[in-house]
């Protein structure tokens, strides 16, 4: 602030008569006047040219003291001409937006290629090392960061200094990792679409294979191993359709935003195999342990699963007078070889143990996994095998191995041996026990929940009839 002062005078003029003043007095006061009004002027045309950065970011208030012992009255171009003068000292200057910088904040787009790291894609943006290193301690929701697979985007925002604001990462259709900065940082959250489960209804007949009509009517892959799964302890899906066979099933599919991103479980189901019909439908308890039943609450699962290949050729069945290929001779063979690729997936077919796991003699490389007291499988002439060790505990349908021809072998296949009782039996043949069935006290709550889903598929199975 800005103060001018004026040194006042003392004049002794009569205080019961303006006439008296002296003429002096007054003509002096406007001369005063005047030569402050014009150095002011002066002054702030100085001031506002040589610092105008100063002047258009805040205003100045001048403030000013008058004589005391100013005239009474001022004339009207004296009282213009201060009034004009003030106006303008203490008016503040405009600012110009087009010099002043904003915080803007960019989005940037990457589609991650072949060889692409998180490390290489911040270098190729130009972002800090350092900011790649505060989202990675993050913790647990950025470690999906570390599984991008070519194709996928990651999508940026950064500020006017080209500094990383936020990331985004799809991590699947449903869930989407979000980096945001914050006071202290960054944070990291998953957020996650909503998801639509509706119910979709299909049926085929067999006329080629089941891997090949369950495609025709639009099943995915995961559908359709499924299926194979629920009905594979009855069904021989290897050597026992027949063209005529048809299946019905009823399915979840799951959508997000309108669109249809995956299949979920079946529902409920019926396989007709050489003249016989098998149904089952799906269960789920109390504590979310979901399993297939058939419509009277028996378990389509068996203590065995019947083969431990999916939908593989049988090359050599169970024959105890089989003359063998390489040694050229009559030997018994006690299992059943399954033909396939190498590296094709191997099964247990049951819960159990691994009691061996290593070479035997012609069988090459071989896992034998105990069953209880009374039943042992053997697999054998692997390629590799799985991550369970000897004296693993492991349920059916994990993987133990994978097709290959070590050993005494033509080609690549899987030998598979069943022994009940330390006996060899054919397991194409025998007679395995079922699961518990549904209990007692569940079977309302079973009836309840499984009756809709069987009329849905009763519908579906009417509906494709007609149509045929």
């Amino acid at each position: 602030m800005i103060k001018h002062h004026l040194v006042n005078r003392d004049f002794k003029i009569p205080l019961n008569s303006r006439s008296c003043q002296p003429k002096n007095t007054r003509l002096t006061a406007m001369l005063l006047g005047t030569v402050f009004l014009l150095g002011t002027i002066v002054y702030f045309k100085y001031l506002s040219q040589s610092d105008s950065s100063a002047l258009a970011s805040k205003n100045h208030i001048i403030s000013i003291d008058l004589p005391n012992n100013s005239p009474d009255e001022l004339s009207g171009a004296e009282t213009a001409s201060l009034k004009s003068t003030l106006d303008v000292t203490s008016k503040p200057h405009e600012i110009d937006t087009n010099t002043v910088q904003t915080n803007k904040v960019t989005p940037k787009q990457y589609t991650i290629k072949p060889g692409d790291s998180l490390a290489k894609i911040f270098k190729t943006l130009d972002y800090s090392p350092t900011t790649l290193h505060n989202i990675i301690q993050l913790g647990e929701p950025t470690q999906a960061l570390k599984k991008i697979m070519p194709g996928q985007t990651l999508r940026f925002t950064q500020n006017a200094d080209g500094q990383c604001t936020s990331l985004e990462y799809d991590i699947d259709p449903i869930k989407t990792l979000q980096i945001q900065t914050t006071e202290n940082g960054f944070s990291a959250t998953i957020s996650e679409k909503p998801v639509i489960i509706s119910h979709k209804t299909a049926s085929a007949q067999i006329n080629n294979s089941l891997f090949y009509d369950a495609k025709q009517a639009e099943l995915s892959d995961k559908t359709i191993m499924e299926l194979a799964n629920i009905f594979g302890w009855d069904i021989d899906f290897s050597q026992g359709l027949r063209p005529g066979d048809s299946f019905s099933l009823l399915y979840e599919t799951k959508s997000v935003d309108g669109k249809r991103i995956e299949n979920g479980h079946i529902l409920a189901a019926e396989f007709i195999n050489q003249g016989s019909t098998y149904q089952a439908v799906r269960f789920t308890d109390k504590t979310g342990h979901s399993e297939y039943f058939s419509p009277d609450g028996k378990s389509m699962r068996k203590t065995f699963l019947r083969n431990p290949i999916d939908f593989a050729r049988i090359s050599s069945h169970f024959n105890l007078r089989r003359k063998h290929p390489v040694l050229n001779r009559i030997r018994a063979h006690k299992g059943v070889d399954y033909a396939a690729s190498t590296g094709t997936p191997i099964k247990s077919t049951g819960d159990g143990k691994i009691i061996f796991r290593g070479i035997k003699g012609g069988y090459g490389r071989v896992v034998i996994v105990q069953h209880g007291q009374k039943y042992s499988s053997l697999y054998a002439h692997m390629s590799k095998y799985g991550r369970y060790k000897k004296g693993a505990r492991i349920k059916q349908g994990q993987i133990i191995g994978y097709v290959g021809q070590s050993g005494l072998a033509t080609g690549p296949h899987l030998h598979y041996e069943l022994r009940v009782n330390g006996v060899h039996r054919n397991p194409l043949t025998t007679k395995f026990p079922a699961a518990k069935p549904i209990s007692k006290n569940l079977l309302a709550d079973f009836k309840q929940q499984t009756a809709p889903l069987l009329a849905q598929l009763q519908l579906a199975k009417q509906t494709q009839l007609a149509l045929n």
